[in-house]
């Protein structure tokens, strides 16, 4: 691992994120030892095609198969696309794509070939972030909380605040800035909250033939169906304790509880189910955040914004309100992971995944060796 980066001192790391969401790859250069984040540098966005996107839908869910296969060749070529834009960047964090994940079954499942890309772009690759940690007994997600804490430093904060990334799976990550390290008991609390944008976005895709629901506007005017609400909050995950994560289509049921609405109703039911959610996951927080910073897509869409600060007790707030990237913050998760895994620090712990003890999980991948 020495060979990757030097011992000391921040380097310019790069990370890569793929989301749930399938909109596309985000790439943005950190300035971090490991341990502090020293600053940021570029970032790029790279937007699945819709012969991409419908690649890459078709691998959801899949362990094995063509549709696996062919959705790796995307996620591939696309990181390596963009990817080659950053020729400053010392290391390369590349989570790859999660089609399928179930840690308490058969594991989980992100595609993407990290060596084949570190001879391609000469550089060393950090990638398979999760599979050690689901061997030994964890969640394997979400993995951006240690970066989280660090951003809680970075950003100055001095009491509890929480991240709450809306992606295709909504997350949280309750921070406590008054610990040192992200790894010492009580630092994190981290779990998946419940589905996010991937319910909506598949509505949509399928009665409208659009790829999200931009800024709300399906939603906007429709009305919540209360009885189909309380019949997903009734579901057994909301009851276990965290930490805890989701697969992508766990909750594919959500769509058949709004069948028979219209498209607004149906939407605004489905946005509101997320609001939900979260609002049901707050309740594990140690004590009350002073803020959440949202992030992911969930926060460009007015109408789940709203409702989260309808639904919680604390301020809600956009991450860039704190002078972060909430576009870019799961890509600079990776890269703020990535210089972790090549100097042997852990990537998650009990409080974050429920791994049974501090694992820095991940492969390195360095070019000609």
């Amino acid at each position: 691992m020495s060979r990757a980066i030097a011992k000391t001192g921040a380097v310019r790391a790069l990370g890569a994120m793929s989301g749930t969401s399938l909109d596309g790859v985000d790439a943005a250069v950190v300035l971090t030892d490991g341990a502090r984040i020293h600053g940021f540098g570029g970032s790029s966005y790279r937007e699945y095609t819709a012969a991409e996107r419908s690649v890459l839908r078709a691998g959801l869910g899949k362990w094995t198969g063509p549709e696996v296969a062919a959705a790796a060749e995307v996620c591939d070529a696309a990181h390596a696309e963009v990817l080659a834009g950053f020729p400053e960047a010392e290391i390369i964090g590349f989570h790859g794509q999660t089609l399928a994940h179930a840690p308490r079954r058969q594991g989980t499942l992100q595609v993407g070939d990290g060596a084949a890309l570190a001879e391609r772009l000469g550089k060393p690759v950090v990638w398979d972030f999760r599979s050690d940690d689901v061997s030994m007994g964890g969640e394997g997600a979400p993995l951006a909380p240690f970066f989280h804490f660090a951003c809680a430093k970075y950003i100055g904060a001095t009491r509890p605040l929480c991240f709450l990334n809306l992606g295709g799976v909504g997350n949280l990550t309750y921070a406590d800035p008054r610990f040192d390290r992200p790894e010492e008991p009580g630092a994190l609390l981290a779990f998946d909250t419940g589905p996010a944008n991937a319910p909506v976005n598949d509505l949509v895709q399928e009665r409208l033939g659009i790829p999200w629901d931009a800024d709300g506007r399906v939603a906007r005017s429709g009305t919540v169906e209360t009885g189909a609400l309380e019949l997903f909050l009734a579901e057994p995950y909301f009851a276990r304790m965290p930490p805890k994560s989701l697969d992508r289509n766990d909750f594919a049921e959500m769509v058949t509880l709004v069948r028979e609405l219209n498209n607004a109703d149906a939407a605004a039911t489905l946005t509101a189910m997320c609001a939900a959610s979260v609002a049901q996951g707050m309740e594990h927080c140690p004590e009350p955040p002073e803020v959440v910073l949202a992030t992911g897509g969930g926060r460009h869409n007015p109408v789940l914004m709203q409702m989260l600060r309808v639904s919680l007790d604390c301020e809600v707030k956009p991450v860039e309100d704190a002078g972060l990237d909430g576009d870019m913050l799961e890509a600079q998760a990776f890269a703020h992971l990535a210089v972790r895994v090549a100097r042997g620090m852990p990537t998650s712990a009990p409080g974050t995944t429920g791994v049974r003890a501090c694992v820095g999980g991940g492969v390195v991948s360095v070019p000609g060796v």
